[in-house]
């Protein structure tokens, strides 16, 4: 039975990325944050502001920080990808003659090389492309979406925070740590088995290592915030 190659999924724009990164961040951070007030029992109204201002600050720093990261970054590739549309432009035989010492270091014969390049600089885009993925190792087509990752990171932040908030917002009967706990920890596992499926690294694996994390960070702060008081 011949190999059939798997589809491959686009994870090159900075998206999926984002999207992970914002909804663990916003999982670990606010039932970090949620339950550092907690334990020093401060109030319910106390610790229901935190969680809510943990919530919308944490969103809009990780939107923001996205968005400025990923801008840059495809700032910075657009320039060097001009400086080497400029190259092909002005010095077209330098820029054939080095794609095909590329080609050579890479193993390729030196008959091969020198048919390929001559053949890549006869189409100015596919010559770009060619260089700027040999020279600078991307994709002109892919250097980042700087608003696919603002606006996932953002919104999976928010989602991520939501949950241990949630029982703050609709129930005052005293138990609400422990649903917080609990849902945490159901949608932490899950997140993490989700992860797992993705990467192929492991259900079992993914799941708990997202579990330890997140619950060490919230012991910790919740140690602290009653060792601390609120006085």
């Amino acid at each position: 039975m011949s190999y059939v190659e798997p589809h491959h999924r686009q994870v090159a724009n900075g998206g999926f990325r984002a999207a992970l990164f914002g909804l663990a961040d916003g999982l670990v951070t606010n039932v970090s944050l949620i339950l550092g007030f907690a334990g020093a029992n401060p109030g319910h109204n106390v610790v229901r502001l935190a969680g809510l201002a943990g919530l919308v600050a944490g969103a809009f720093s990780m939107g923001s920080g996205e968005y400025l990261s990923v801008r840059s970054q495809r700032e910075l590739l657009l320039y060097e990808i001009e400086v080497e549309r400029r190259a092909l432009a002005s010095s077209p035989e330098a820029e054939r003659v080095e794609l095909r010492q590329t080609f050579i270091d890479q193993g390729i014969s030196e008959e091969l090389a020198e048919r390929l390049s001559t053949d890549l600089m006869r189409d100015p885009e596919l010559a770009l492309r060619t260089h700027t993925r040999e020279e600078l190792g991307v994709d002109p087509s892919a250097i980042g979406a700087p608003w696919t990752a603002a606006l996932s990171s953002f919104a999976l932040f928010s989602l991520g925070a939501l949950v241990p908030l949630l029982p703050w917002l609709v129930t005052s009967s005293g138990q609400e740590v422990w649903w917080s706990v609990g849902l945490t920890a159901v949608v932490t596992a899950a997140v993490g088995a989700g992860v797992g499926h993705f990467t192929r690294r492991g259900l079992a694996y993914a799941a708990g290592r997202m579990l330890l994390i997140t619950g060490l960070s919230a012991a910790v702060t919740y140690g602290i915030g009653h060792l601390v008081g609120v006085g």
